[in-house]
């Protein structure tokens, strides 16, 4: 016989995913994981039984519960399904999918909704850093129609910003996780960081590319990909992530000079597909690199330079990513006092999935 659970379908950011309420979910991590790749329909490239897109950008969810820190309204906890093998992996957060949680926490009773814009605190639980979302709530109840259009989604909703609130080394132990600006894998030359997200860059003109190639131009191209994941597998350990090689981090950005008036040109592996635009955190990263002196993004990268609050708009495939940042320079040091974005959500579905009883 079926089982049923409650659930949300939302678009959260670029990305689509099932939200939970955890106290409707397996307490045990193993049967819990077996639950969500019914949800979802996996392992199959179809996804044909289940909620998934065929697609890790649509493969994702989401599990909320009351707040475990006194600094938080809410825990969320992100979780990767894959598409074509049975693993569900919490390696790391998503940026994305976060943008969805403050509007499901007050509309699921967790957070009192204010009349105009309702804060809701988020304890990321992967990384275990703090994002503020600011949920608009007119009269007391979310909004999800409005005016704010970001790449990669067509056309416009409420805007909700995102404050991270010391996320640098989040997952990584320290913004350097290999205590260099530089390191050199295989002749290449990367800079390994993690601001929010522990993302590699490389120079795209290192394996030929100008920034103007397509996601799947890009994946097509297997002596690419082979080295990419050559560089991706041995900087793992030294990035204090261990063993990478069934892990979703670190991602890999290859940075181009700008094409269209922001600060660079990105194509991101997330870790084997190539994003068709690039997540939240890893833009933060990202943004991060480019005003870290020295970094091989910063040598691609038109700036303005220099510390204080600016504005870095980080090109990808489909548009650009408008990162906020607040930074403080000493010598080759670079120390985040602020990244914040906007991101839009909206509900898509609400109601209960099926599963098998057995499961």
């Amino acid at each position: 016989m079926l089982a049923s659970i409650p659930v949300t379908l939302m678009r959260g950011g670029t990305s689509k995913g099932a939200y939970f309420d955890a106290s409707d979910l397996p307490d045990d991590p193993a049967a819990r994981d077996l639950t969500l790749m019914a949800v979802m329909g996996s392992p199959d490239v179809r996804q044909i039984d289940g909620l998934g897109g065929a697609h890790p950008l649509t493969s994702k969810v989401a599990i909320i519960s009351a707040a475990t820190r006194d600094d938080a309204d809410v825990d969320y906890l992100f979780l990767q399904v894959a598409v074509d093998r049975p693993e569900v992996s919490d390696a790391q957060n998503c940026g994305n999918i976060l943008a969805g949680v403050g509007p499901w926490a007050i509309e699921h009773g967790y957070v009192a909704a204010l009349d105009g814009v309702t804060p809701v605190r988020i304890h990321m639980v992967n990384s275990g850093g703090i994002a503020v979302a600011h949920v608009p709530t007119p009269g007391g109840s979310v909004e999800y129609e409005g005016d704010a259009g970001i790449d990669g989604v067509p056309g416009t909703a409420s805007p909700i910003p995102l404050d991270f609130l010391d996320v640098a080394g989040s997952s990584c132990g320290e913004l350097l996780p290999t205590g260099n600006v530089v390191d050199t894998v295989d002749g290449l030359d990367v800079t390994c960081i993690d601001n929010g997200m522990p993302v590699v860059v490389l120079r795209g003109a290192d394996f030929g590319l100008m920034g103007t190639e397509s996601p799947a131009e890009i994946e097509s191209n297997l002596d690419i990909k082979n080295r990419v994941e050559r560089v991706r597998l041995q900087l793992g350990p030294r990035m204090n992530l261990g063993d990478v090689s069934r892990k979703t981090v670190p991602k890999m950005t290859l940075v181009s000079p700008p094409l269209a008036g922001g600060v660079v040109s990105t194509r991101t592996f997330i870790p084997h597909r190539v994003h068709e635009a690039i997540g939240v955190l890893g833009a933060v990263s990202v943004a991060t690199a480019c005003v870290l002196p020295g970094s091989v993004a910063a040598d691609v990268a038109v700036t303005t330079g220099g510390a204080g609050p600016q504005r870095l708009d980080v090109e990808h495939p489909t548009g650009f990513f408008t990162v906020d940042m607040d930074i403080e320079l000493e010598g080759d040091r670079v120390s985040v006092k602020r990244s914040a974005l906007l991101r839009t959500a909206r509900k898509l579905m609400e109601g209960r999935v099926f599963v098998p009883g057995a499961i």
